[in-house]
């Protein structure tokens, strides 16, 4: 049997393997006589959607909840799990190796292997920049594991609960004022990055400090007591998207208290305090990054696979690498051409659906020894969440034909369709109904943040 591999368990490589188990895998609806054998790796044993991570982060979600266990989803959909880090690549043998799984007390639990593909499609997403910045990794933290938004989260209600009980004196401001007294928050949490992680995360942790203190963690002011500051170096919020959504955006940020400071790049990360290029100290009690993506540096060190200046492999319309018909590339990790535009398709959870789509019948074609069809990526708009207060965002193209500004009730509606979406793509429409319907009940039991 043709054997597909697929390399990484994100939004678009966990919808491929399991559409393409359902179609090709030992299943039910197949009899169960596989015409493929579908393989998913992925270094952790469960997935989550990484969009909600700063949900996660800010105690809104509980992701034990939201987490899909991978063997499961293979057993239900005819695919099989291979747990283990991507470490090497034999293009020649059709070969990649798996870095050894070890527990939290390093001990081994698989040893290092290898597995043999016909057709390999490398889905293993994006990771943080840190763009070099002096102290960042060591003093900030990152969102882009649920262990790191659990680590930021639980730091939070520490600082909430020690300020609480520390006396607080009056902080001598910038001597360009002056130098008289500003009444600075007891808690003070810096994000760094104003694109869409940062902007959702500062409008979650508003949030988060008012449920925070009216269960008790904390006597103090959330709104007052509890800063949050966030950092842009661009001109403005938000900048891949449009000006109209980001300044909207802006507004209602200050509205929740928010200070928003744009123009201000940052040139060192310390314990308690960050400084911009501009010469400005913010002090901060934690700090979090969220300046930027890049791609993972293994992919640089699979045999001479062409890659851009961001790490990503470089791929044609097919979505197969320049230099090897049976290596695909998707979502986050791969530098896809976007006819008409100056850049390559953007790293967004809608493009890594969209090429998952499209390799399933590309796949497909594949198989049957057809040529293979062309990705072209259709931008439906952005939409950016703020937490339960609101969300702003802009449709465009297929949605409604043009390009329009929506914010509010309506906007909140059309954020959650998409986790919805990425559920029904998972599990079919039937149970994602009934997800939400259990989720839902679920809720109506629980704090609105998780408090411990």
């Amino acid at each position: 049997m043709h054997r597909f591999i697929v390399v990484g368990g994100g939004a678009g490589g966990l919808e491929l393997a399991t559409r393409l188990g359902d179609r090709y895998g030992a299943t039910k609806k197949n009899r169960g006589e596989p015409r493929a054998h579908v393989i998913l790796v992925d270094r952790y044993p469960t997935h989550i959607w990484k969009p909600l991570l700063h949900e996660v982060a800010a105690g809104s979600m509980d992701p034990f909840t939201q987490e899909l266990a991978y063997a499961a989803q293979a057993r239900w959909h005819g695919f099989e799990f291979q747990q283990g880090e991507l470490c090497g690549l034999d293009r020649t043998a059709k070969r990649i190796t798996l870095s050894a799984v070890k527990d939290e007390d390093g001990g081994e639990l698989l040893p290092r292997r290898e597995l043999e593909y016909d057709t390999l499609v490398i889905a293993i997403g994006s990771t943080t920049h840190f763009f070099g910045v002096q102290g960042a990794q060591e003093y900030s933290i990152a969102l882009d594991t649920v262990p790191q938004a659990e680590r930021f989260r639980k730091r939070l209600i520490a600082a909430c609960m020690r300020a609480e009980h520390q006396v607080h004196e009056p902080v001598e401001s910038n001597p360009a004022d002056g130098g008289a007294p500003s009444d600075e928050p007891r808690v003070q949490v810096a994000i760094v990055g104003g694109g869409a992680t940062g902007v959702e995360l500062s409008a979650e942790l508003r949030n988060t400090a008012q449920v925070l203190s009216a269960y008790g963690l904390h006597k103090l002011d959330p709104r007052h007591d509890v800063g949050i500051v966030l950092i842009e170096s661009g001109p403005r919020i938000l900048p891949a998207l449009q000006e109209r959504v980001s300044s909207a955006t802006a507004e209602l940020l200050v509205e929740l208290g928010v200070k928003v400071m744009v123009g201000e790049r940052v040139t060192e990360v310390a314990q308690g305090l960050v400084r911009t290029a501009s010469g400005k100290t913010i002090r901060a009690d934690l700090t979090v990054w969220a300046a930027g993506i890049t791609a993972p540096p293994v992919l640089a060190q699979l045999d001479g696979l062409p890659v851009n200046r961001l790490g990503q492999i470089q791929v044609r319309r097919t979505l197969q690498t320049e230099i090897d018909d049976n290596v695909f590339a998707m979502g986050d990790c791969a530098a896809c051409p976007w006819p008409g535009n100056e850049r390559n398709v953007p790293p967004r959870a809608q493009a890594a659906h969209q090429q998952a789509s499209f390799l399933l019948r590309a796949l497909g074609n594949r198989l049957e020894g057809r040529p293979l069809p062309e990705f072209t990526y259709r931008d439906f708009g952005s939409l950016v969440s703020l937490g339960h207060f609101s969300a702003v965002g802009n449709l465009m193209g297929g949605v409604i034909g043009g390009n329009m500004l929506i914010e509010g009730l309506f906007a909140r509606f059309m954020y959650m369709s998409l986790y919805r979406l990425h559920i029904a793509a998972l599990h079919g429409y039937a149970r994602m109904v009934l997800d939400t319907f259990a989720h839902w009940l679920h809720r109506t039991t629980l704090p609105r943040v998780k408090l411990h």
